[in-house]
């Protein structure tokens, strides 16, 4: 059962990784719509960069398994205050990303929580249960 639960662990760690991996992809292949959604709410469109490696670097790392209850935590603000640029209640689709990113920060709530489990790339971060 141990076993199972720490490939479960595994798994459910790397699709928190993999969302926030191809988020970055996504905004260096075309940042147009990320720059629009920044400028849209008065913000720089140049906050897309910041965004992207943010995304990027806590991707590996939570895909890795490096210091991953600090960046699951981090992953759970960055969603819930990116949430705030789908509250668009009169567009269906946005309101079903806006809950997406609460229910994602909950996933790293509970990352950061319990931390990587057992399979990670070399030393796991303090707390993980190893």
């Amino acid at each position: 059962m141990a076993r199972q639960m720490d490939v479960l662990v595994f798994v459910g760690r790397s699709l928190i990784a993999v969302l926030f991996l191809s988020g970055a992809a996504q905004k260096a292949v075309d940042p147009g719509p990320a720059m629009a959604l920044l400028t849209g709410l008065g913000l720089p469109a140049i906050l897309v960069w910041p965004a992207l490696v943010f995304n990027g670097l806590a991707g590996l790392a939570v895909l890795v398994g490096w210091a991953v209850r600090p960046v699951a935590a981090a992953l759970a603000v960055y969603c819930a205050v990116t949430s705030v640029f789908h509250l668009i209640p009169s567009d269906p689709w946005q309101m079903s990303i806006f809950v997406k990113n609460w229910a994602i920060a909950g996933g790293c709530l509970v990352l950061a929580a319990h931390g990587p489990g057992r399979y990670v790339l070399g030393k796991a971060d303090s707390g993980a249960q190893v």
